[in-house]
């Protein structure tokens, strides 16, 4: 049985979507009045342990994230694709693109994990794994990665909606895959030539243009980034059209 997803659209295009460690296969609802369905076959998948896939184990690694995405377009028939991933889903996105680069058309990677990790100091470390097991964590969190500029009743909705839509083990179990994976090396040995679109908010202070200038931009040839105004961690939710706009003008030329 294939991962559960999300479809939106039965356009000729297909585009896998990969969620953040935030998120599920629902997460990006906000910017679906703005996706041209006639041109894009959009499939939202929930990594295991999240939405739909809540309760089914696994070892919530990066290559299990793209073993799965194969074998869902496998499920799909599709023949090829492109794939969107946010956050820990555009480090998924890269492991993806190294097993199997003659299916993938192009990649959207969205206030990206780069495939080298994060490193962090012990006090940022402890918040996060606090994150798996409370509410308070996760909402500074994701308080942090927006610039500490959005509503109160926001943070409080998007932690809440985090706690709902995933399993404390698979939060805890993909914290330690996204933050501690590296396989930059094999990345940059592969030289990838397809077509990559960065994209991150002015207000992320981590997943920032600097970073991706000294990772995805470095490694990948055909790689460009943009950054999104007025938007941090969480663009589908902060300026979902805007986004929806910039995936789909990529996609499209």
């Amino acid at each position: 049985m294939h991962n559960t997803c999300h479809r939106v659209g039965h356009g000729p295009h297909a585009v896998i979507v990969l969620h953040g460690w935030f998120g599920d296969a629902q997460a990006f609802s906000p910017m679906e009045t703005g996706l041209d369905g006639s041109a894009f076959s959009y499939l939202f998948m929930d990594c295991r342990g999240y939405g739909g896939m809540r309760g089914v184990a696994g070892d919530y690694s990066m290559d299990e994230i793209a073993a799965d995405a194969l074998a869902l377009a496998d499920a799909l028939g599709l023949a090829t694709f492109s794939v969107v991933g946010h956050s820990m889903g555009g480090m998924a996105l890269e492991r993806l693109a190294l097993l199997a680069p003659w299916r993938v058309r192009k990649l959207v990677a969205v206030a990206p994990v780069p495939s080298c990790g994060v490193a962090m100091d012990a006090a940022a470390q402890q918040l996060f794994l606090n994150a798996s097991g409370g509410l308070a964590a996760r909402r500074a969190i994701i308080d942090r990665s927006t610039g500490g500029r959005l509503p109160a009743a926001w943070l409080d909705w998007k932690a809440q909606y985090s706690w709902e839509s995933s399993d404390q083990a698979a939060f805890a179990g993909y914290f330690l895959a996204w933050s501690e994976t590296d396989f930059s090396g094999e990345v940059q040995r592969a030289a990838s030539r397809l077509p990559l679109l960065a994209l991150v908010g002015e207000h992320d202070p981590r997943f920032d243009a600097a970073l991706m200038r000294r990772t995805y931009l470095a490694w990948y040839p055909q790689a460009r980034l943009e950054v999104l105004a007025n938007a941090g961690h969480y663009p589908m939710n902060e300026t979902p059209l805007a986004l929806a706009a910039s995936v789909e003008a990529f996609l499209s030329a």
